[in-house]
């Protein structure tokens, strides 16, 4: 018990001085955690100064973090640690001020923010060691075994508190969802990263007791050492002789890998990377040989990587996906020429290059965004400019061109567009849109993956912000008719109209055709129609998928004898051809007008 006590007295005193010792971090953490309690509590999409503020706390919390290490590594950073934290401050405020303006956080702030984090990251696990002031593999231990510490106290607590108030729900007073998420935002912001914190020493500090803190939190635990030993570098060879058996299949079949490759060699450079730093610490053969054999191997598969990218590149142009995945494999190629010749000592290298290059994934003009943009501009102006339609600086509509330009056009500037680049393009429309304004623009209407000329699908959904009239009608009903529900009647429905009973029947009478009719209380048929003429006719507009049809062509009229119908279609589904899944799926609003005579 007393081994208990004396346990919890020392992770408080170490989370004590963690708040000392990371002040800012502290501040952006409480700051978080309120926020997002807030952001819980709306129970809606925060505004967008909310966003800007979370933004702003992650900034600041891993800014305080490379701040305080600089300090302790630095002997005239730490003599002026207060200008050292008035500085990281300004600068957390400073990026506040920049998302300001900002209508929203865009894709190109969240990279740019997680990228700066990842860079951060990096440099705060290598400052500790510069100049070999301490051992690189044994700071990544301690990061590693605090992070896994942390994650899995966390975990236990989390399930602690969720156990205690559904306790107090059930057996004493009802208590508001809300409090399960208010908890696992405290437990998993703030105390697991206090606590990660607190297990770190400060590294190099002549302090007795921080240097045996140092020398404790540095030990090899048996368990890892089977995990990183027996369990991944197995994993890793295995998965190793797959991508080899790979790569002689291309050797004989010279197909190159249509875009899979990256992500696995991503995936597989990185964990790689990370087992070769945890392994660099053990002794025994396995992971001997892993350090000496990894770093060869990994030049072929990156190499290859590459060249599969190269492939891509040369095709489609770059994007950001693109152009990370191509980074990170010259990353990988440099590590693993330098870890092929220097020690494991120099280990610290690998986070110095991931930091330099994600900082330089950010500045212009060689960032991501840049190069990205460009590469699909001047991608999309070269296939304009060999058709004729982009002709000194003009667009020239043009409704003759290949399926493959406006497939390609299409992609580029939905791309463009969702990323809001297209104000990039001076020839383009300042409102440009492309579902909207293809055809005025350019002749031809949008085409999407899967579509050619003679294309065997087709739908079509009509623009529900539009109104729509509804004079003349006396009911609306919604209903649908998909072709699995061929030779079987759908539910009628029954409906009166001043006082008088009807009956409204949607018959599924092939995988095509739809029939919809109105009847009287005596069963009499007093108008009906067929769906499958008008959805045929909504399909040869352009023959391309329509998304966002105003509402007057997705619509027709019949009329008898004085009793009318009307059909709005909310959408269409067509597959043509031969085979089991060709037929239309209907999804409509059916309006009924009786005629004024009797009314």
């Amino acid at each position: 018990m007393n081994r208990l006590g004396a346990m919890i007295k020392a992770a408080l005193l170490r989370l004590i001085e963690a708040i000392s010792r990371f002040p800012l971090t502290v501040v952006c953490l409480i700051g978080a955690t309120i926020l997002l309690c807030y952001m819980i509590s709306l129970h809606k999409q925060p505004g967008p100064i909310v966003e800007k503020l979370a933004y702003t706390f992650l900034l600041g919390s891993f800014l305080g973090i490379a701040a305080q290490f600089a300090c302790e590594r630095f002997e005239q950073l730490h003599k002026k640690r207060v200008v050292v934290y008035l500085v990281s401050t300004l600068l957390t405020i400073g990026y506040y001020l920049i998302l300001m303006p900002v209508q929203s956080i865009s894709h190109e702030v969240t990279i740019r923010t997680f990228v700066a984090v990842a860079a951060m990251f990096c440099a705060f696990i290598w400052v500790p060691s510069f100049r070999s002031r301490a051992d690189f593999n044994e700071i990544a231990l301690v990061h590693f075994k605090s992070a896994f510490i942390s994650v899995l106290y966390s975990a236990v607590l989390n399930a602690g508190c969720a156990s205690i108030i559904a306790a107090v729900d059930i057996l004493l007073f009802p208590v508001d969802n809300d409090a399960y998420a208010y908890t696992m935002v405290v437990i998993w912001v703030l105390f697991a990263t206090l606590y990660y914190l607190s297990l770190l020493p400060r590294w190099g500090s002549e302090r007795a007791e921080d240097r045996e803190f140092a020398r404790y939190s540095a030990e090899y635990p048996r368990f890892l050492e089977i995990l990183v030993s027996y369990i991944a570098i197995p994993l890793v060879a295995a998965f190793t002789l797959v991508l080899a058996a790979y790569f002689v299949k291309i050797l004989f079949t010279l197909k190159w890998p249509s875009g899979q490759l990256g992500g696995m060699v991503l995936a597989y450079s990185a964990s790689g990377l990370i087992i070769y730093i945890l392994a660099s610490l053990a002794s025994n053969r396995f992971a001997t040989l892993y350090r000496l054999i990894f770093p060869k191997v990994l030049i072929p598969v990156v190499i290859m990587q590459l060249i599969s990218v190269g492939i891509r590149l040369d095709a489609y142009g770059i994007t950001e996906s693109r152009y990370y995945i191509t980074l990170f494999g010259i990353f990988s190629l440099v590590c693993a020429i330098m870890l092929s010749f220097k020690p494991v000592s120099k280990n610290g290298l690998i986070a110095l290059l991931a930091a330099g290059f994600a900082i330089l994934s950010v500045i212009p003009p060689v960032d991501a965004f840049t190069v990205s943009r460009n590469s699909q501009i001047t991608r999309l102006e070269s296939m304009l400019l060999a058709e004729g339609l982009l002709v000194d600086g003009k667009i020239t509509p043009k409704a003759e061109v290949s399926m493959n330009l406006r497939l390609e056009a299409t992609s580029i500037l939905s791309y463009l567009q969702a990323r809001d680049y297209t104000r990039y393009v001076v020839w383009l429309p300042a409102d440009f849109t492309t579902y909207r304004d293809m055809k005025s623009v350019f002749g031809f209407e949008s085409a999407y993956p899967g579509m050619d000329v003679e294309s065997n699908y087709f739908f079509a959904v009509m623009d529900t912000q539009k109104p729509f009239p509804i004079s003349g009608f006396d009911i609306l009903v919604s209903a649908s008719s998909h072709r699995g529900a061929v030779s079987q009647n759908l539910s009628a429905v029954d409906f009166e109209v001043q006082g008088l009973p009807y009956k409204l029947i949607l018959e599924r009478l092939s995988a095509q055709e739809v029939r919809l009719a109105v009847q009287n209380a005596a069963g009499a048929e007093l108008i009906s129609t067929g769906l499958y003429d008008f959805g045929q006719t909504v399909a040869e507009i352009g023959n391309v998928p329509k998304q966002a049809l105003p509402p007057e062509q997705m619509t027709f009229d019949v009329e008898n004898n004085g009793y009318k119908l009307r059909v709005i279609f909310q959408n269409i589904n067509i597959t043509k051809g031969d085979s089991l899944e060709a037929g239309v799926d209907y999804e409509l609003m059916i309006m009924f007008g009786v005629p004024t005579a009797i009314q």
